[in-house]
Protein backbone atom coordinates (compact mmCIF):
# COMPACT_ATOMS: atom_id res chain seq x y z
CA UNK A 1 0.00 0.00 0.00
CA UNK A 2 1.35 3.43 -0.92
CA UNK A 3 1.34 6.24 1.63
CA UNK A 4 0.59 9.92 1.13
CA UNK A 5 1.33 12.83 3.47
CA UNK A 6 -0.69 16.03 3.04
CA UNK A 7 0.35 19.12 4.99
CA UNK A 8 -2.46 21.11 6.55
CA UNK A 9 -4.93 18.30 6.00
CA UNK A 10 -7.19 18.55 9.02
CA UNK A 11 -9.72 20.67 7.10
CA UNK A 12 -10.60 22.30 3.79
CA UNK A 13 -8.72 21.39 0.64
CA UNK A 14 -6.11 19.41 2.55
CA UNK A 15 -8.68 17.16 4.17
CA UNK A 16 -10.56 16.74 0.89
CA UNK A 17 -7.28 15.75 -0.79
CA UNK A 18 -6.45 13.23 1.93
CA UNK A 19 -9.95 11.79 1.68
CA UNK A 20 -9.76 11.51 -2.12
CA UNK A 21 -6.37 9.77 -1.94
CA UNK A 22 -7.74 7.41 0.70
CA UNK A 23 -10.61 6.50 -1.62
CA UNK A 24 -8.01 5.44 -4.17
CA UNK A 25 -6.51 3.04 -1.64
CA UNK A 26 -3.63 5.12 -0.33
CA UNK A 27 -2.73 5.17 3.33
CA UNK A 28 -3.01 8.85 4.24
CA UNK A 29 -0.90 10.68 6.79
CA UNK A 30 -3.09 13.51 8.02
CA UNK A 31 -1.21 16.45 9.49
CA UNK A 32 -2.07 19.56 11.46
CA UNK A 33 -0.15 21.97 13.65
CA UNK A 34 -1.81 20.48 16.73
CA UNK A 35 -1.93 16.74 17.36
CA UNK A 36 -5.56 16.91 18.51
CA UNK A 37 -6.66 18.43 15.20
CA UNK A 38 -4.77 15.77 13.24
CA UNK A 39 -6.25 13.05 15.45
CA UNK A 40 -9.79 14.26 14.80
CA UNK A 41 -9.34 14.40 11.03
CA UNK A 42 -7.71 10.96 10.92
CA UNK A 43 -10.51 9.56 13.08
CA UNK A 44 -13.08 10.95 10.62
CA UNK A 45 -11.33 9.10 7.78
CA UNK A 46 -10.93 5.92 9.79
CA UNK A 47 -14.64 5.99 10.60
CA UNK A 48 -15.28 5.95 6.85
CA UNK A 49 -13.22 2.80 6.52
CA UNK A 50 -10.02 4.42 5.26
CA UNK A 51 -6.46 3.83 6.42
CA UNK A 52 -5.22 7.02 8.11
CA UNK A 53 -2.58 8.12 10.59
CA UNK A 54 -2.41 11.43 12.44
CA UNK A 55 0.84 13.38 12.67
CA UNK A 56 1.48 16.77 14.27
CA UNK A 57 3.30 18.95 11.74
CA UNK A 58 3.89 22.69 11.86
CA UNK A 59 5.67 23.51 8.60
CA UNK A 60 7.19 26.63 10.17
CA UNK A 61 8.86 24.70 13.01
CA UNK A 62 12.13 22.79 12.39
CA UNK A 63 11.55 20.73 15.52
CA UNK A 64 8.06 19.79 14.42
CA UNK A 65 9.27 18.84 10.93
CA UNK A 66 12.05 16.70 12.40
CA UNK A 67 9.65 14.92 14.75
CA UNK A 68 7.14 14.31 11.97
CA UNK A 69 9.87 12.95 9.70
CA UNK A 70 10.95 10.48 12.38
CA UNK A 71 7.34 9.40 12.78
CA UNK A 72 6.89 8.83 9.03
CA UNK A 73 10.17 6.89 8.87
CA UNK A 74 8.85 4.50 11.52
CA UNK A 75 5.71 3.64 9.56
CA UNK A 76 5.88 0.39 7.56
CA UNK A 77 4.25 1.91 4.47
CA UNK A 78 7.08 4.37 3.83
CA UNK A 79 6.22 7.46 1.81
CA UNK A 80 5.20 7.76 -1.84
CA UNK A 81 3.33 11.06 -2.08
CA UNK A 82 3.96 14.46 -0.51
CA UNK A 83 1.37 17.19 -0.98
CA UNK A 84 2.60 20.61 0.17
CA UNK A 85 -0.85 22.03 0.79
CA UNK A 86 -0.45 24.16 3.93
CA UNK A 87 -0.77 27.83 3.05
CA UNK A 88 -1.95 31.14 4.45
CA UNK A 89 -3.34 34.41 3.08
CA UNK A 90 -3.24 36.90 5.97
CA UNK A 91 -3.44 39.90 3.60
CA UNK A 92 -7.08 39.03 2.97
CA UNK A 93 -8.02 40.09 6.50
CA UNK A 94 -5.41 42.81 7.04
CA UNK A 95 -7.22 45.90 8.25
CA UNK A 96 -4.16 48.17 8.28
CA UNK A 97 -3.25 50.65 5.55
CA UNK A 98 0.13 50.33 3.82
CA UNK A 99 1.87 52.31 1.12
CA UNK A 100 2.42 48.98 -0.60
CA UNK A 101 2.63 46.01 1.73
CA UNK A 102 3.28 44.81 5.25
CA UNK A 103 6.77 43.40 5.83
CA UNK A 104 5.40 41.48 8.81
CA UNK A 105 2.77 39.77 6.64
CA UNK A 106 5.39 39.05 4.01
CA UNK A 107 7.45 37.25 6.63
CA UNK A 108 4.52 35.23 7.95
CA UNK A 109 3.30 34.35 4.46
CA UNK A 110 6.70 33.22 3.21
CA UNK A 111 7.35 31.22 6.39
CA UNK A 112 4.36 29.00 5.63
CA UNK A 113 3.99 29.20 1.84
CA UNK A 114 7.65 29.05 0.77
CA UNK A 115 10.05 28.10 3.55
CA UNK A 116 7.61 25.48 4.85
CA UNK A 117 7.40 23.44 1.63
CA UNK A 118 11.17 23.68 1.17
CA UNK A 119 11.86 22.45 4.71
CA UNK A 120 9.29 19.66 4.58
CA UNK A 121 10.44 18.49 1.14
CA UNK A 122 14.09 18.51 2.19
CA UNK A 123 13.28 16.44 5.28
CA UNK A 124 11.10 13.89 3.51
CA UNK A 125 13.03 13.50 0.24
CA UNK A 126 15.18 10.62 1.57
CA UNK A 127 11.97 8.66 2.19
CA UNK A 128 10.45 9.62 -1.16
CA UNK A 129 13.60 8.46 -2.94
CA UNK A 130 12.89 4.93 -1.70
CA UNK A 131 9.53 4.92 -3.48
CA UNK A 132 9.34 3.37 -6.95
CA UNK A 133 7.09 6.25 -8.05
CA UNK A 134 7.42 9.22 -5.69
CA UNK A 135 5.25 12.24 -6.29
CA UNK A 136 5.46 15.79 -4.88
CA UNK A 137 2.62 18.27 -5.35
CA UNK A 138 2.96 21.96 -4.54
CA UNK A 139 -0.46 23.54 -4.14
CA UNK A 140 -0.11 26.89 -5.89
CA UNK A 141 -2.55 29.24 -7.64
CA UNK A 142 -2.99 31.02 -10.93
CA UNK A 143 -2.63 34.17 -8.83
CA UNK A 144 1.04 33.20 -8.54
CA UNK A 145 1.48 33.11 -12.31
CA UNK A 146 3.59 36.07 -13.43
CA UNK A 147 1.96 35.86 -16.84
CA UNK A 148 -1.49 36.07 -15.27
CA UNK A 149 -0.57 38.91 -12.92
CA UNK A 150 0.61 40.99 -15.87
CA UNK A 151 -2.37 40.22 -18.08
CA UNK A 152 -5.12 42.91 -18.01
CA UNK A 153 -7.57 40.31 -19.35
CA UNK A 154 -7.11 38.10 -16.30
CA UNK A 155 -10.02 38.08 -13.83
CA UNK A 156 -7.41 38.39 -11.07
CA UNK A 157 -5.57 41.36 -12.63
CA UNK A 158 -7.02 43.89 -10.18
CA UNK A 159 -6.32 41.73 -7.12
CA UNK A 160 -3.20 42.90 -5.30
CA UNK A 161 -2.02 40.66 -2.46
CA UNK A 162 1.73 40.83 -3.08
CA UNK A 163 2.93 38.60 -0.26
CA UNK A 164 0.60 35.77 -1.23
CA UNK A 165 1.03 36.15 -4.99
CA UNK A 166 4.81 36.36 -4.84
CA UNK A 167 4.99 33.45 -2.38
CA UNK A 168 3.18 31.23 -4.86
CA UNK A 169 5.37 32.49 -7.71
CA UNK A 170 8.36 31.49 -5.57
CA UNK A 171 6.78 28.09 -4.93
CA UNK A 172 6.37 27.61 -8.68
CA UNK A 173 10.04 28.40 -9.18
CA UNK A 174 10.86 25.81 -6.52
CA UNK A 175 8.83 23.27 -8.49
CA UNK A 176 10.95 23.90 -11.57
CA UNK A 177 14.23 23.68 -9.65
CA UNK A 178 13.22 20.51 -7.84
CA UNK A 179 12.08 18.84 -11.05
CA UNK A 180 15.51 19.49 -12.55
CA UNK A 181 17.26 18.30 -9.39
CA UNK A 182 15.28 15.03 -9.44
CA UNK A 183 15.32 14.51 -13.21
CA UNK A 184 17.32 11.28 -12.90
CA UNK A 185 14.90 9.76 -10.38
CA UNK A 186 11.35 8.33 -10.66
CA UNK A 187 10.07 11.24 -8.57
CA UNK A 188 7.78 13.71 -10.35
CA UNK A 189 6.86 17.13 -9.05
CA UNK A 190 4.02 19.44 -10.06
CA UNK A 191 2.52 22.79 -9.16
CA UNK A 192 -1.25 22.84 -9.28
CA UNK A 193 -3.93 25.50 -9.10
CA UNK A 194 -7.03 24.02 -7.44
CA UNK A 195 -9.15 27.02 -8.43
CA UNK A 196 -11.32 29.42 -6.43
CA UNK A 197 -12.23 27.17 -3.52
CA UNK A 198 -14.77 27.48 -0.72
CA UNK A 199 -12.31 27.15 2.18
CA UNK A 200 -11.02 29.16 5.12
CA UNK A 201 -8.21 30.48 2.91
CA UNK A 202 -10.91 32.51 1.15
CA UNK A 203 -12.35 34.58 4.01
CA UNK A 204 -13.52 37.39 1.70
CA UNK A 205 -16.16 36.81 -0.98
CA UNK A 206 -16.14 33.10 -0.19
CA UNK A 207 -19.69 32.88 -1.52
CA UNK A 208 -18.29 33.67 -4.97
CA UNK A 209 -15.96 30.66 -4.89
CA UNK A 210 -16.93 28.29 -7.66
CA UNK A 211 -15.57 25.02 -6.31
CA UNK A 212 -16.11 22.91 -3.23
CA UNK A 213 -13.03 21.49 -1.54
CA UNK A 214 -13.92 18.03 -2.87
CA UNK A 215 -14.10 19.32 -6.44
CA UNK A 216 -10.85 21.27 -6.13
CA UNK A 217 -9.04 18.27 -4.65
CA UNK A 218 -9.35 16.36 -7.92
CA UNK A 219 -6.58 18.31 -9.65
CA UNK A 220 -4.31 17.80 -6.63
CA UNK A 221 -4.98 14.06 -6.74
CA UNK A 222 -4.26 14.00 -10.46
CA UNK A 223 -0.83 15.49 -9.80
CA UNK A 224 -0.24 13.10 -6.89
CA UNK A 225 -0.94 10.09 -9.10
CA UNK A 226 0.79 11.09 -12.34
CA UNK A 227 1.59 8.14 -14.61
CA UNK A 228 5.24 7.20 -15.13
CA UNK A 229 5.32 8.73 -18.61
CA UNK A 230 3.97 12.12 -17.52
CA UNK A 231 6.32 15.12 -17.56
CA UNK A 232 7.70 16.52 -14.33
CA UNK A 233 7.97 20.20 -13.44
CA UNK A 234 4.62 21.36 -14.84
CA UNK A 235 1.96 23.80 -13.59
CA UNK A 236 -1.65 22.97 -14.31
CA UNK A 237 -5.25 23.40 -13.18
CA UNK A 238 -8.55 21.68 -13.92
CA UNK A 239 -8.40 22.85 -17.54
CA UNK A 240 -4.77 22.10 -18.35
CA UNK A 241 -1.41 23.86 -18.36
CA UNK A 242 -1.13 27.23 -16.59
CA UNK A 243 1.47 29.73 -17.80
CA UNK A 244 4.27 30.37 -15.32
Amino acid sequence: MSAALVTGSNRGLGFATAQALARLGHRVLVTAREQAAADKAAADLTAQGFDADAIALDVTSPDSIAAATRRVAELPAGLDILVNNAGILPEATDGEQHEFASLDLFGKTYATNVFGPVAVTEALLPLLRRSPAGRIVNVSTTMGSLSDQANPASPYYGLIVPAYQSSKAALNSITISLAKKLADTPIKISSVCPGFVQTDLTPINREQAQLTADQAAQVVVRAATLPDDAPSGTFFDQNGIVAW
